[in-house]
């Protein structure tokens, strides 16, 4: 059982990447940590370190109330959520199917929405919390195949300086951390993705040279 007393943290989008090690970092910060992902196997490492892996894919309401179920039985409040687990849907706006955009949508910016809403009573309470929204470069500016993935990213900027000036008169911070290009597979499965989705047909050539530089981009190429 984690201690009431001790500072939580819970993270998303735990099992790889910027989540993993935004996990060991406040696991060494002396925070016990919460860390949540779609393949829970994949979190075995940061468990040996002394986190509590929960299985849940963020697009899912359910698993997402018995996260937090599971979280608030054990503790009074998480101090600090970081709202991490988000993918990038790349292609041509017409290549894409409103179920692919509708998806991208749940899992980038409505499934963060309703982990943080199932929160904030206890954030309250407590007249305490920070709450951490990983969005990107994508949410200032706009890339050539992104529509769908920059309009995830503006939309949870958006969404969390609104948020900011609610929460304020109870004590909450919300933070926007807006990542650059970093050395991990978000660019390998993008291009994967786009050339899937778009490797042929009219815009072959172009989803191609976005494919190839994207790769480049995050040391994968």
């Amino acid at each position: 059982m984690f201690d009431r007393q001790k500072k939580t943290a819970l993270v998303t989008g735990a099992s790889s990447g910027m989540g993993k090690e935004i996990a060991k970092r406040l696991i060494q910060d002396g925070f016990q940590v919460y860390v949540a992902a779609r393949q829970i196997d994949r979190m075995e490492d940061l468990a040996a370190l002394g986190a509590r892996p929960l299985r849940m894919d963020i697009s899912k309401g359910a698993e997402i109330d018995a996260a937090v179920a599971s979280v608030l039985a054990e503790v009074d409040s998480v101090d600090v959520l970081v709202n991490n687990a988000g993918f990038g849907l790349y292609g041509p706006v017409e290549d894409i199917g409103l179920d692919e955009a509708r998806y991208q949508f749940e899992v980038n910016v409505f499934g963060p929405a309703r982990l943080t809403q199932l929160l904030l009573p206890a954030m309250r309470k407590k007249k305490a919390g920070t709450i951490v929204n990983i969005t990107s470069m994508g949410g200032k500016i706009y890339t050539l195949l992104g529509a769908w993935y920059h309009a995830t990213k503006h939309a949870l900027e958006g969404w969390s300086d609104s948020l900011r000036l609610e929460l304020a008169p109870f004590g909450i911070k919300v933070v926007v951390v807006e990542p650059g290009l970093i050395e991990t597979a978000f660019g390998d499965v993008v291009a994967a993705g786009l050339l899937k989705r778009s490797g042929a047909g009219a815009y072959a050539k172009v989803a191609q040279v976005v494919a190839k530089t994207t790769k480049a981009s995050y040391g994968h190429g």
